[in-house]
């Protein structure tokens, strides 16, 4: 599940690049873009590993039921 502080951060750096094209702060906007980007990345890599873990359980709990 995603985690809420990374949605947080998005969505700041989202309204700081807004902001920047707004006003035309070059500074500001690229800020805000890398801010958003980076929150996005890290909760991309949290929903992969979430996957990982419910495959991971899935197999295990298939191979219990084998035996």
């Amino acid at each position: 599940m995603a985690d809420m502080g990374n949605k947080f951060d998005k969505l700041k750096g989202d309204a700081k690049e807004g902001l920047g094209k707004a006003t035309g702060d070059d500074r500001l906007r690229a800020e805000g873009k890398t801010e958003s980007t980076a929150a996005g990345a890290k909760d991309a890599v949290q929903n992969a590993g979430d996957k990982v873990k419910d495959a991971a359980a899935g197999i295990k709990d298939g191979l219990s039921k084998d035996r």
